[in-house]
Protein backbone atom coordinates (compact mmCIF):
# COMPACT_ATOMS: atom_id res chain seq x y z
CA UNK A 1 0.00 0.00 0.00
CA UNK A 2 1.70 3.26 -0.66
CA UNK A 3 0.51 6.86 0.95
CA UNK A 4 -1.19 10.14 -0.10
CA UNK A 5 1.84 12.22 -0.14
CA UNK A 6 1.60 16.23 1.47
CA UNK A 7 3.69 18.96 1.14
CA UNK A 8 3.92 22.13 3.34
CA UNK A 9 5.48 25.20 3.54
CA UNK A 10 5.00 28.49 4.70
CA UNK A 11 4.93 30.31 1.92
CA UNK A 12 2.24 27.73 0.41
CA UNK A 13 0.44 25.81 2.73
CA UNK A 14 -0.67 22.44 3.09
CA UNK A 15 -1.73 20.57 -0.05
CA UNK A 16 -1.71 16.58 -1.64
CA UNK A 17 0.57 16.65 -4.11
CA UNK A 18 -1.94 15.31 -6.53
CA UNK A 19 -3.55 18.55 -5.97
CA UNK A 20 -3.58 22.08 -7.19
CA UNK A 21 -4.94 24.17 -4.16
CA UNK A 22 -3.50 24.45 -0.70
CA UNK A 23 -6.13 23.63 2.35
CA UNK A 24 -8.07 26.97 3.35
CA UNK A 25 -5.76 28.93 5.73
CA UNK A 26 -2.50 26.41 6.64
CA UNK A 27 -0.26 28.45 5.66
CA UNK A 28 -0.55 29.47 9.85
CA UNK A 29 2.02 26.20 10.97
CA UNK A 30 -0.75 25.55 14.15
CA UNK A 31 -3.79 25.51 11.43
CA UNK A 32 -1.68 23.33 9.38
CA UNK A 33 -0.89 20.83 12.06
CA UNK A 34 -4.70 20.60 13.11
CA UNK A 35 -5.43 19.78 9.75
CA UNK A 36 -3.19 17.20 9.55
CA UNK A 37 -4.46 15.64 13.18
CA UNK A 38 -8.11 16.01 11.35
CA UNK A 39 -6.46 14.14 8.02
CA UNK A 40 -4.94 11.25 10.43
CA UNK A 41 -8.79 10.61 12.09
CA UNK A 42 -10.40 10.80 8.69
CA UNK A 43 -8.14 8.11 7.06
CA UNK A 44 -9.03 4.67 8.42
CA UNK A 45 -7.62 2.94 5.13
CA UNK A 46 -4.90 4.89 3.84
CA UNK A 47 -1.70 6.07 5.18
CA UNK A 48 -0.14 9.39 4.86
CA UNK A 49 3.16 11.52 4.32
CA UNK A 50 3.35 14.71 5.24
CA UNK A 51 6.30 16.95 3.80
CA UNK A 52 7.01 19.94 6.07
CA UNK A 53 9.62 22.38 4.85
CA UNK A 54 11.83 24.58 7.24
CA UNK A 55 9.18 23.52 10.06
CA UNK A 56 11.75 23.54 12.48
CA UNK A 57 11.88 26.92 12.80
CA UNK A 58 8.50 27.02 14.78
CA UNK A 59 9.09 24.84 16.92
CA UNK A 60 10.31 27.14 19.69
CA UNK A 61 6.21 28.57 19.94
CA UNK A 62 4.17 26.38 22.89
CA UNK A 63 1.21 25.97 21.17
CA UNK A 64 3.26 24.98 17.90
CA UNK A 65 5.20 22.29 20.06
CA UNK A 66 1.88 21.26 22.14
CA UNK A 67 0.39 20.50 18.55
CA UNK A 68 3.27 18.80 16.94
CA UNK A 69 3.47 16.35 20.41
CA UNK A 70 -0.24 15.49 20.01
CA UNK A 71 0.04 14.39 16.61
CA UNK A 72 2.92 12.00 16.95
CA UNK A 73 0.97 10.51 19.78
CA UNK A 74 -2.34 10.18 17.29
CA UNK A 75 0.12 8.17 14.64
CA UNK A 76 2.50 6.58 16.97
CA UNK A 77 0.71 3.40 15.96
CA UNK A 78 0.12 4.13 12.29
CA UNK A 79 1.85 3.84 9.17
CA UNK A 80 1.31 7.80 9.10
CA UNK A 81 4.58 9.86 8.72
CA UNK A 82 5.69 13.01 9.06
CA UNK A 83 8.93 14.45 7.76
CA UNK A 84 10.60 17.68 8.66
CA UNK A 85 13.13 19.03 5.56
CA UNK A 86 16.02 21.52 7.45
CA UNK A 87 19.24 22.68 6.63
CA UNK A 88 20.35 21.66 10.32
CA UNK A 89 19.53 19.08 12.88
CA UNK A 90 17.21 21.06 15.68
CA UNK A 91 14.35 19.42 17.80
CA UNK A 92 13.25 20.08 21.26
CA UNK A 93 15.02 17.56 23.72
CA UNK A 94 11.27 16.27 24.09
CA UNK A 95 10.84 15.20 20.52
CA UNK A 96 14.39 13.99 19.62
CA UNK A 97 13.36 10.62 21.03
CA UNK A 98 10.37 10.03 18.53
CA UNK A 99 12.48 11.20 15.32
CA UNK A 100 14.75 9.63 13.52
CA UNK A 101 17.68 11.83 12.08
CA UNK A 102 18.77 11.05 8.47
CA UNK A 103 21.79 13.54 6.79
CA UNK A 104 21.58 13.55 3.48
CA UNK A 105 24.99 13.63 1.66
CA UNK A 106 26.21 15.56 -2.03
CA UNK A 107 26.15 14.41 -5.26
CA UNK A 108 28.74 11.38 -5.39
CA UNK A 109 30.92 11.31 -8.47
CA UNK A 110 28.84 9.85 -10.95
CA UNK A 111 25.76 12.06 -10.29
CA UNK A 112 28.36 15.25 -10.88
CA UNK A 113 28.98 13.46 -13.79
CA UNK A 114 25.79 13.94 -14.93
CA UNK A 115 25.15 17.38 -13.48
CA UNK A 116 27.81 18.48 -15.93
CA UNK A 117 26.63 17.34 -18.80
CA UNK A 118 23.23 18.21 -18.37
CA UNK A 119 24.56 21.70 -17.72
CA UNK A 120 27.06 22.11 -20.41
CA UNK A 121 24.08 20.97 -22.46
CA UNK A 122 21.87 24.08 -21.67
CA UNK A 123 24.58 26.83 -21.29
CA UNK A 124 24.01 28.10 -25.15
CA UNK A 125 20.36 28.44 -23.88
CA UNK A 126 21.34 30.77 -20.96
CA UNK A 127 24.95 32.26 -22.51
CA UNK A 128 24.12 33.01 -26.16
CA UNK A 129 27.78 32.43 -27.93
CA UNK A 130 28.86 30.61 -25.19
CA UNK A 131 31.66 27.31 -25.50
CA UNK A 132 32.68 24.75 -23.55
CA UNK A 133 36.67 23.76 -23.97
CA UNK A 134 37.55 21.03 -22.09
CA UNK A 135 39.86 17.75 -22.94
CA UNK A 136 39.05 14.76 -21.12
CA UNK A 137 41.80 15.26 -18.81
CA UNK A 138 40.68 18.55 -17.70
CA UNK A 139 36.97 17.44 -17.36
CA UNK A 140 37.96 15.00 -14.74
CA UNK A 141 39.94 17.70 -12.94
CA UNK A 142 36.45 19.83 -13.20
CA UNK A 143 34.52 17.01 -11.84
CA UNK A 144 37.03 16.67 -8.83
CA UNK A 145 36.54 19.91 -8.16
CA UNK A 146 32.70 20.29 -8.17
CA UNK A 147 32.87 17.40 -5.28
CA UNK A 148 31.13 18.90 -1.74
CA UNK A 149 28.88 20.93 -3.46
CA UNK A 150 24.89 20.48 -3.96
CA UNK A 151 22.91 20.32 -7.36
CA UNK A 152 22.24 24.09 -7.25
CA UNK A 153 25.43 24.62 -5.86
CA UNK A 154 26.77 23.09 -8.87
CA UNK A 155 24.42 24.47 -11.63
CA UNK A 156 25.06 27.93 -10.07
CA UNK A 157 29.02 27.92 -10.14
CA UNK A 158 29.52 26.76 -13.65
CA UNK A 159 26.84 29.44 -15.14
CA UNK A 160 29.52 32.38 -12.89
CA UNK A 161 32.12 30.41 -14.56
CA UNK A 162 30.65 31.03 -18.03
CA UNK A 163 29.65 34.56 -17.14
CA UNK A 164 33.28 35.71 -16.46
CA UNK A 165 34.52 35.00 -20.38
CA UNK A 166 31.60 33.34 -22.19
CA UNK A 167 33.59 29.74 -22.14
CA UNK A 168 33.40 27.38 -19.61
CA UNK A 169 37.66 25.93 -19.41
CA UNK A 170 40.25 24.72 -17.40
CA UNK A 171 40.90 28.24 -16.05
CA UNK A 172 37.54 28.61 -15.03
CA UNK A 173 38.93 26.18 -11.91
CA UNK A 174 40.36 28.83 -9.86
CA UNK A 175 36.36 30.02 -9.87
CA UNK A 176 35.18 26.97 -8.69
CA UNK A 177 37.85 26.97 -5.84
CA UNK A 178 37.78 30.37 -4.68
CA UNK A 179 33.37 29.46 -4.60
CA UNK A 180 34.47 26.24 -2.74
CA UNK A 181 36.60 28.46 -0.46
CA UNK A 182 33.82 31.41 0.65
CA UNK A 183 31.06 28.44 1.08
CA UNK A 184 33.00 26.30 3.53
CA UNK A 185 35.38 29.05 5.13
CA UNK A 186 32.85 30.86 6.58
CA UNK A 187 32.96 29.69 10.11
CA UNK A 188 37.08 28.60 9.57
CA UNK A 189 36.09 25.25 10.70
CA UNK A 190 37.55 23.15 7.14
CA UNK A 191 39.64 25.13 4.30
CA UNK A 192 39.33 24.21 1.30
CA UNK A 193 42.85 23.37 -0.36
CA UNK A 194 43.47 23.19 -4.38
CA UNK A 195 46.09 20.61 -5.23
CA UNK A 196 48.28 21.75 -7.75
CA UNK A 197 49.36 19.06 -10.34
CA UNK A 198 52.68 19.98 -10.25
CA UNK A 199 53.42 19.46 -6.95
CA UNK A 200 56.24 17.35 -6.22
CA UNK A 201 58.30 15.55 -3.39
CA UNK A 202 61.55 14.06 -2.95
CA UNK A 203 62.07 10.86 -1.21
CA UNK A 204 59.30 9.35 0.76
CA UNK A 205 59.67 6.06 -1.11
CA UNK A 206 57.49 3.77 1.63
CA UNK A 207 54.60 6.16 1.70
CA UNK A 208 54.70 6.37 -2.30
CA UNK A 209 54.49 2.41 -2.08
CA UNK A 210 51.92 2.39 1.05
CA UNK A 211 49.47 4.62 -0.90
CA UNK A 212 49.75 2.93 -4.22
CA UNK A 213 48.85 -0.52 -2.36
CA UNK A 214 45.77 1.25 -1.10
CA UNK A 215 44.55 3.35 -3.85
CA UNK A 216 42.38 1.20 -5.19
CA UNK A 217 40.06 0.70 -2.32
CA UNK A 218 38.43 4.33 -2.62
CA UNK A 219 37.26 3.63 -6.03
CA UNK A 220 33.56 3.23 -5.86
CA UNK A 221 34.18 0.00 -8.18
CA UNK A 222 36.38 -1.58 -4.97
CA UNK A 223 35.65 -5.46 -6.10
CA UNK A 224 38.01 -6.85 -3.27
CA UNK A 225 35.48 -6.20 -0.23
CA UNK A 226 38.60 -3.95 1.40
CA UNK A 227 37.96 -1.48 3.88
CA UNK A 228 39.72 1.98 3.19
CA UNK A 229 42.12 2.51 5.00
CA UNK A 230 41.53 5.42 7.56
CA UNK A 231 44.42 7.55 8.12
CA UNK A 232 48.02 8.14 9.18
CA UNK A 233 50.62 9.76 11.19
CA UNK A 234 53.71 11.68 9.43
CA UNK A 235 55.99 12.84 12.55
CA UNK A 236 59.56 14.34 12.13
CA UNK A 237 62.19 17.04 12.06
CA UNK A 238 60.24 20.04 11.04
CA UNK A 239 60.69 21.22 7.47
CA UNK A 240 61.54 17.77 6.05
CA UNK A 241 58.14 17.86 3.70
CA UNK A 242 55.44 17.15 6.00
CA UNK A 243 52.77 19.21 5.30
CA UNK A 244 53.82 19.15 1.61
CA UNK A 245 53.47 15.53 2.18
CA UNK A 246 49.25 15.70 2.90
CA UNK A 247 48.75 17.83 -0.24
CA UNK A 248 50.55 14.37 -2.13
CA UNK A 249 48.60 12.04 -0.06
CA UNK A 250 45.31 13.61 -1.28
CA UNK A 251 46.52 14.02 -4.57
CA UNK A 252 47.55 10.50 -5.30
CA UNK A 253 44.43 9.24 -3.33
CA UNK A 254 42.31 11.13 -5.91
CA UNK A 255 41.03 13.05 -3.21
CA UNK A 256 39.71 16.54 -1.99
CA UNK A 257 42.28 18.27 0.62
CA UNK A 258 40.60 20.12 3.26
CA UNK A 259 42.49 21.55 6.70
CA UNK A 260 41.15 21.20 9.90
CA UNK A 261 42.62 23.00 12.87
CA UNK A 262 41.61 21.92 16.01
CA UNK A 263 42.50 25.57 17.77
CA UNK A 264 39.52 27.07 15.81
CA UNK A 265 37.27 24.75 17.86
CA UNK A 266 38.01 26.86 20.95
CA UNK A 267 34.58 29.39 21.42
CA UNK A 268 34.64 31.99 24.86
CA UNK A 269 30.85 30.17 25.75
CA UNK A 270 30.05 26.92 27.57
CA UNK A 271 29.48 24.55 25.53
CA UNK A 272 30.68 26.29 21.99
CA UNK A 273 33.87 24.44 21.82
CA UNK A 274 31.66 20.72 21.85
CA UNK A 275 28.85 22.01 20.01
CA UNK A 276 32.38 23.50 17.40
CA UNK A 277 33.69 19.72 16.67
CA UNK A 278 29.88 18.40 16.66
CA UNK A 279 29.46 20.63 13.01
CA UNK A 280 33.12 20.27 12.08
CA UNK A 281 33.10 16.68 11.96
CA UNK A 282 29.28 16.36 10.19
CA UNK A 283 30.80 18.73 7.52
CA UNK A 284 33.70 15.98 6.97
CA UNK A 285 31.03 13.58 6.58
CA UNK A 286 28.97 15.18 4.08
CA UNK A 287 32.18 16.30 1.97
CA UNK A 288 33.23 12.86 2.16
CA UNK A 289 35.11 10.97 0.36
CA UNK A 290 37.92 13.53 1.22
CA UNK A 291 41.30 13.85 2.75
CA UNK A 292 41.22 15.88 5.72
CA UNK A 293 44.76 17.27 7.17
CA UNK A 294 45.49 17.84 10.56
CA UNK A 295 48.90 20.24 10.96
CA UNK A 296 50.88 20.12 13.73
CA UNK A 297 48.05 17.54 15.75
CA UNK A 298 49.66 17.88 19.20
CA UNK A 299 48.64 21.77 19.38
CA UNK A 300 45.04 20.43 18.77
CA UNK A 301 44.53 17.35 21.14
CA UNK A 302 47.74 18.01 23.70
CA UNK A 303 47.73 15.97 26.72
CA UNK A 304 48.83 18.95 28.76
CA UNK A 305 45.65 21.17 28.19
CA UNK A 306 43.10 19.79 30.10
CA UNK A 307 43.52 20.42 33.27
CA UNK A 308 43.57 24.19 32.25
CA UNK A 309 40.13 24.70 30.77
CA UNK A 310 37.95 22.62 32.64
CA UNK A 311 38.01 19.10 30.55
CA UNK A 312 36.94 21.22 27.56
CA UNK A 313 39.85 20.02 25.37
CA UNK A 314 39.33 16.11 27.28
CA UNK A 315 35.22 16.19 25.73
CA UNK A 316 36.25 17.35 22.20
CA UNK A 317 39.22 14.94 22.39
CA UNK A 318 37.22 11.96 23.11
CA UNK A 319 34.83 13.12 20.31
CA UNK A 320 37.12 13.38 18.29
CA UNK A 321 38.44 9.77 18.82
CA UNK A 322 35.08 8.57 18.68
CA UNK A 323 34.13 9.92 15.54
CA UNK A 324 38.02 7.98 14.46
CA UNK A 325 36.62 5.06 15.21
CA UNK A 326 33.20 4.66 14.09
CA UNK A 327 32.54 6.55 11.33
CA UNK A 328 31.31 4.87 8.44
CA UNK A 329 32.40 7.57 5.85
CA UNK A 330 35.59 7.36 3.55
CA UNK A 331 37.52 10.22 5.69
CA UNK A 332 41.37 9.54 5.08
CA UNK A 333 43.03 11.65 7.78
CA UNK A 334 46.38 13.00 7.64
CA UNK A 335 47.56 14.28 10.95
CA UNK A 336 51.33 15.57 11.25
CA UNK A 337 53.47 16.11 14.18
CA UNK A 338 56.70 17.32 15.55
CA UNK A 339 56.21 16.28 18.97
CA UNK A 340 55.13 12.63 19.53
CA UNK A 341 55.28 12.94 23.09
CA UNK A 342 52.27 15.89 23.51
CA UNK A 343 50.31 13.09 21.72
CA UNK A 344 47.53 11.18 24.24
CA UNK A 345 48.69 6.95 23.69
CA UNK A 346 45.00 6.29 22.04
CA UNK A 347 45.09 8.61 19.32
CA UNK A 348 48.42 6.47 18.23
CA UNK A 349 46.73 2.63 18.58
CA UNK A 350 45.94 0.37 15.21
CA UNK A 351 42.45 0.89 13.95
CA UNK A 352 42.06 4.87 14.78
CA UNK A 353 45.51 5.22 12.52
CA UNK A 354 46.84 2.66 9.74
CA UNK A 355 50.44 3.52 10.63
CA UNK A 356 53.12 6.02 11.52
CA UNK A 357 55.06 7.19 9.32
CA UNK A 358 58.86 8.76 10.50
CA UNK A 359 60.49 11.71 8.43
CA UNK A 360 63.72 12.18 9.18
CA UNK A 361 66.35 14.59 7.58
CA UNK A 362 66.72 14.09 3.83
CA UNK A 363 69.35 11.90 3.03
CA UNK A 364 72.51 12.78 -0.32
CA UNK A 365 69.98 11.41 -3.12
CA UNK A 366 67.22 13.18 -1.65
CA UNK A 367 69.14 16.25 -1.13
CA UNK A 368 70.27 16.53 -4.75
CA UNK A 369 66.39 15.67 -5.83
CA UNK A 370 65.30 18.59 -3.59
CA UNK A 371 67.94 20.78 -5.36
CA UNK A 372 66.31 20.02 -8.78
CA UNK A 373 62.99 20.24 -7.91
CA UNK A 374 63.60 24.14 -6.33
CA UNK A 375 65.45 25.05 -9.04
CA UNK A 376 63.25 24.01 -11.52
CA UNK A 377 60.22 25.59 -9.77
CA UNK A 378 62.35 28.95 -10.32
CA UNK A 379 62.85 28.47 -13.68
CA UNK A 380 66.56 27.79 -13.08
CA UNK A 381 67.88 25.21 -15.17
CA UNK A 382 69.13 21.73 -12.74
CA UNK A 383 71.82 20.46 -15.11
CA UNK A 384 73.63 24.45 -14.94
CA UNK A 385 74.22 23.13 -11.16
CA UNK A 386 76.81 20.87 -9.62
CA UNK A 387 74.38 18.80 -7.70
CA UNK A 388 76.27 16.67 -6.31
CA UNK A 389 78.97 18.91 -4.90
CA UNK A 390 75.32 20.71 -3.41
CA UNK A 391 74.41 17.57 -1.83
CA UNK A 392 77.13 17.22 -0.06
CA UNK A 393 77.59 20.73 1.11
CA UNK A 394 73.79 20.43 2.85
CA UNK A 395 74.30 17.85 5.02
CA UNK A 396 72.14 17.64 7.68
CA UNK A 397 69.83 20.28 5.93
CA UNK A 398 66.25 20.10 5.84
CA UNK A 399 64.27 20.61 2.25
CA UNK A 400 62.81 24.40 3.49
CA UNK A 401 66.39 25.24 4.51
CA UNK A 402 68.16 23.70 0.84
CA UNK A 403 64.81 25.93 -0.76
CA UNK A 404 65.50 28.84 1.51
CA UNK A 405 69.28 29.05 0.65
CA UNK A 406 68.31 28.59 -3.34
CA UNK A 407 65.86 32.04 -2.54
CA UNK A 408 68.38 33.34 -0.70
CA UNK A 409 71.12 32.96 -3.01
CA UNK A 410 68.64 34.15 -5.78
CA UNK A 411 67.76 37.75 -4.00
CA UNK A 412 71.83 38.06 -4.06
CA UNK A 413 72.19 37.68 -7.70
CA UNK A 414 69.66 39.91 -8.35
CA UNK A 415 71.58 42.41 -6.41
CA UNK A 416 74.61 42.03 -7.63
CA UNK A 417 73.34 42.04 -11.41
CA UNK A 418 75.29 38.02 -11.76
CA UNK A 419 74.29 35.04 -13.10
CA UNK A 420 72.88 32.64 -10.05
CA UNK A 421 75.16 29.27 -9.34
CA UNK A 422 76.37 26.82 -7.79
CA UNK A 423 79.17 29.23 -5.66
CA UNK A 424 76.22 31.58 -4.66
CA UNK A 425 74.31 28.93 -3.29
CA UNK A 426 77.27 27.07 -1.40
CA UNK A 427 77.79 30.77 0.11
CA UNK A 428 74.15 30.52 1.50
CA UNK A 429 74.37 27.03 2.54
CA UNK A 430 78.02 27.54 4.49
CA UNK A 431 76.33 30.98 6.11
CA UNK A 432 73.13 29.29 7.34
CA UNK A 433 73.20 26.87 10.78
CA UNK A 434 70.72 24.05 10.19
CA UNK A 435 68.10 23.33 12.30
CA UNK A 436 69.51 19.82 12.89
CA UNK A 437 72.71 21.66 14.72
CA UNK A 438 70.77 24.39 16.80
CA UNK A 439 68.18 21.23 17.91
CA UNK A 440 70.72 18.34 17.66
CA UNK A 441 69.69 16.82 21.22
CA UNK A 442 65.69 17.35 20.14
CA UNK A 443 66.34 15.56 17.27
CA UNK A 444 68.11 12.47 17.81
CA UNK A 445 65.89 12.21 20.68
CA UNK A 446 63.25 12.19 18.44
CA UNK A 447 65.24 9.36 15.73
CA UNK A 448 65.44 7.23 19.18
CA UNK A 449 62.07 7.13 19.41
CA UNK A 450 61.49 6.16 15.67
CA UNK A 451 63.56 4.06 15.45
CA UNK A 452 61.93 1.23 17.04
CA UNK A 453 58.08 2.23 16.75
CA UNK A 454 57.78 4.22 13.45
CA UNK A 455 57.93 3.34 9.77
CA UNK A 456 60.35 5.05 7.94
CA UNK A 457 58.70 7.47 4.85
Amino acid sequence: MGFITYQWSLSKGLRRLDAEKAIYQTNDPNTMLKSIIEICNSSSNESNLFILKDFHQHLSEPVTHRLLKDLIKLISDTRDTVIILSYEYKLPQDLELYATHMLCGYPHEKEINNILYETIKELPRWHHGSRVNLNESEEKKILQSLKGLTVQQIRGVLHQAVLENNCLDINDLKTIEQYRRNLYDREGMLEFYALEGDENIAGFNNLKTWLKDRKESFKAENNFNLPPPKGIMLMGVQGCGKSLAAKIVARELNLPLYQFDPGRLYGSYIGETEKNMRKTLDLADKLSPLCLWIDEIEKGFSVTNSKADGGVSQRVFGSFLTWMQERKKNTFIVATANDINALPPELLRKGRLDEIFFVDLPDLETRKELFRIHLSKRNLNPEDFDLNHLAKASKDFNGAEIEQAIISALYRATRTKEKTGTNQILEQLESTRPLAVLKREDIESLRTWARERATPV
